[in-house]
């Protein structure tokens, strides 16, 4: 019996259900409010922990599933997720949610590097790993763009606390899966655990993400901030330090002197960048200017996911075929498209125009994200698999948290000083504060001021507030454009149009790392 279907359904589904709580919960948000009277950092942090946690722990995490056994990370991720994800469900307090967001970040860290890094161990051959590959990026990203979706639903059939009792089901039937059809997978010539390297990787990535989350808040250029960024510096540069000094480092950092690798690396770190840039502003559209709720908002969303899923497949396959080189480059010169595209939505653009624009990000999010996974595995040795896929999964979460940060930050200031000169003279000091929260703030100010007699200066606000809104919006996309504009110039001059058969490979299966196609194992 040929057991590889099941062993890709078991590693697809602890996937999805990882990348599925990464933006599940932003729907929710309002709610918590209310319920657990979460303050706005507080709502910041029930979203960032999971993601602060995940990123920092990702990369070593990886290392040690290679040295014992990614079949038991597999595992015991996937239960460290799910019962944190049922006590969240139970918690009273936003302080406790926050905790146990925490705790999921760790689960999801063992969980995510371990699907990827079997799916290259069991799919070995370049035709079928692409295959798995793809299939693992259409579901990974179908996911995120279906947390929405799948959240707002759940509000509405039920309560917040839903949304937490519904992932762990999810995680059960995917231990379930993976216990009886993944086979074991390690590294037998693994080396000691590198601790200092761990405890490195971690500081150095911790430091990053939560500089990035709270930048935009204490200012791109502020004292704290610069700081912050210098001792991330500092901790990188030790990290870099200790292992290339070490005789059994953690990080074989050669890896980022191979061009395929690193520009790989970066094509999805650059896609992620923009696809959640993108998706912090959409939401924004949508529920304010264009007055959507929570599901019909996600629902509005499915062309991005249906179009990353598709592309997701064909590109992998293209990439075979074709080389990663084209196929990348046209997935991020793609995205430049859409967001060069989307700077010309106004309030009256409609939905039709706005769908056609998310067929285009989602066909190229799909040919960049899948066919960049597959080179950048293409270049670590199976036996290193683990930490190979923990740096994928790291470049996607450190892409993903910059793109939120940088794109939001660019749309705040601009929405701010536009929103200062074009409101109408004689507007309250206390409104002016108020509209100046957020767009959203500012529209309900001006519904406020239109019942209580005052159509005009409703008016002034509404429109002030909707200019500034798609300033903001404009030149975020701007930058995201160049930014997408950017990692497709690096792909078509690093990437190998055909890459050779990686000769590790031969290596690590005369050293008995592995063997041309594993046979699955029951255990």
């Amino acid at each position: 019996m040929n057991r590889k279907p099941l062993i890709l359904i078991s590693l697809l589904l602890a996937a999805f259900v990882i990348n599925l709580d990464t933006t599940i919960v932003n729907v929710a948000l309002p709610t918590l409010v209310g319920q657990l009277h979460a303050s706005n950092s507080q709502l910041q942090w029930i979203v960032d922990a999971f993601n602060l946690v995940f990123a920092a722990s990702v990369l070593g995490v990886g290392s040690l599933s290679d040295r014992f056994g990614r079949k038991g990370m597999l595992l015991a991720g996937l239960s460290v997720f799910g019962l944190a994800s049922l006590a969240g469900g139970v918690m009273d307090s936003a302080g406790a949610l926050i905790a146990a967001r925490s705790v999921m970040g760790v689960g999801a860290a063992m969980v995510f590097p371990s699907t990827l890094s079997l799916l290259t161990n069991v799919f070995t051959e370049r035709g079928e790993r692409a295959r798995a590959i793809g299939l693992w990026g259409a579901t990974t990203g179908a996911a995120i763009a279906l947390g929405p979706i799948v959240g707002g639903w759940l509000l509405e059939v039920s309560d917040w606390r839903s949304i937490f009792f519904a992932m762990a089901p999810i995680a059960a039937i995917a231990g379930v899966l993976a216990a009886r059809y993944v086979p074991t997978s390690r590294d037998p010539h693994a080396p000691r655990t590198d601790r200092a390297g761990f405890a490195l990787s971690t500081a150095v990535i911790a430091l990053l993400v939560y500089t990035i989350i709270e930048a935009p808040d204490h200012g791109w250029g502020s004292t704290r901030t610069i700081g912050s960024f210098a001792a991330t510096a500092v901790l990188a540069a030790a990290f870099a330090a200790w292992e290339r000094r070490t005789d059994q480092p953690m990080l074989d950092l050669s890896l980022f002197g191979n061009p395929r690798f690193t520009a790989a690396s970066a094509s999805v770190a650059i896609s992620f960048f923009a696809l959640s840039g993108f998706i912090f502003l959409v939401t924004q559209y949508f529920q304010f200017v264009k007055g959507y709720g929570p599901l019909s908002t996600g629902v509005r969303l499915l062309p991005v996911a249906s179009f990353v899923a598709i592309s997701s497949i064909l590109g992998a396959k293209l990439a075979v075929r074709i080389g990663a080189k084209l196929v990348v480059a046209s997935g991020l010169f793609l995205m430049a498209a859409f967001y060069l595209w989307v700077t010309t939505a106004a309030a009256g653009t409609g939905y039709e125009t706005i769908a056609a624009q998310m067929v285009v990000l989602g066909t190229g999010m799909g040919l960049t994200s899948a066919p960049a996974t597959e080179a950048m595995m293409g270049v670590v040795p199976k036996a290193k698999a683990g930490v190979g896929s923990a740096v994928n999964d790291a470049t996607r979460l450190l892409g993903g948290t910059l793109g939120v940060s940088v794109i939001g930050s660019v749309y705040a200031s601009l929405y701010a000083s536009r929103l200062t000169a074009a409101l109408p003279a004689g507007v309250p000091s206390a409104v002016t504060r108020t509209a100046h929260a957020s767009v959203g703030a500012a529209l309900t100010v001006a519904s406020g001021q239109g019942h209580a007699g005052h159509p005009a200066l409703a008016a002034g606000i509404h429109d002030a507030a909707t200019s500034a809104f798609f300033r903001g919006f404009s030149t975020a996309n701007l930058v995201a454009a160049g930014v997408a504009t950017g990692g497709a110039v690096m792909a078509l001059a690093l990437l190998p149009s055909h890459p050779s058969a990686r000769p590790e490979d031969e290596a690590d299966e005369l050293r008995g790392f592995g063997s041309p196609a594993p046979a699955p194992a029951t255990n």
